[in-house]
């Protein structure tokens, strides 16, 4: 008899939301804030233009990198202690299956009950070094998170988020308006998506967001303004 499944877990441990979420918050705000800045100096459409463009590329490729390396190193880390406990379970096979059937009591499990799943476990190698490495390091063998997937999820994302407040002056805009217009609902917008996939309501995602990135644009708005105004 087959057990019934009354509900399904959405997917809360794969490598591309947390890059995607914040590799488009970041390309937003940090560019949003990049020309606002700039702007702030009154230094004229083509500067601003420059430095959006500018803010895009370096902004998107550094963050593509930065994140490849992060996931390269902490999977390298991964599978090199997967790789001892491999070795592990070849020399000291007994040890290892009681070391399992402990960890099992711990979370409750009948001794005699623990030794015995423990046992069972045991007898296919891959099976055991996929257990051990779930109960005591937190990840399986064959499903570490992909650098080249969280680099590509972050350079798209940043980019797709860092294009829209220069959109206005690829277009000939002269003013920070119609990008702060932009900005402005494309952070509403993102916050309200990543909303989705939590618990808090739409609007809270949205304007939670928009304030932060508001804040970010008025504080280099002034910093641009005041050296602007100083002439350096």
């Amino acid at each position: 008899m087959t057990a019934e499944r009354h509900h399904q877990h959405r997917d809360v441990t794969g490598g591309w939301l947390r890059p995607a979420v914040f590799g488009a918050m970041d390309g937003l705000v940090s560019n949003f804030a990049l020309i606002a800045g700039v702007s702030g100096g009154q230094p004229g459409q083509r500067v601003v233009l420059l430095a959006g463009l500018a803010g895009l590329a370096a902004g998107a490729f550094s963050m593509a990198a930065g994140e490849y390396i992060s996931v390269a190193s902490q999977s390298e880390l991964a599978e090199a202690e997967i790789e001892v406990e491999r070795l592990e379970l070849a020399r000291h096979p007994r040890a290892e299956q009681q070391e399992l059937a402990e960890v099992f009591v711990g979370r409750g499990v009948d001794p005699e009950l623990a030794a015995e799943v423990a046992r069972q476990l045991s007898r296919d190698p891959d099976e055991a070094l996929e257990t051990h490495a779930r109960e005591e390091l937190g990840v399986a063998p064959g499903e570490l998170p992909s650098p080249v997937l969280a680099a590509g999820a972050s350079f798209l994302s940043f980019a797709a988020g860092a294009v829209l407040p220069v959109l206005p002056y690829l277009f000939g805009s002269g003013s920070l308006w119609p990008a702060a217009v932009i900005a402005a609902l494309g952070l509403f917008l993102a916050g309200a998506l990543v909303s989705k996939v939590t618990t808090r309501p739409w609007w809270f995602g949205g304007l939670r967001q928009l304030a932060f990135g508001a804040a970010a644009a008025a504080i280099t708005y002034g910093v641009g303004s005041l050296i602007g105004s100083s002439g350096v």
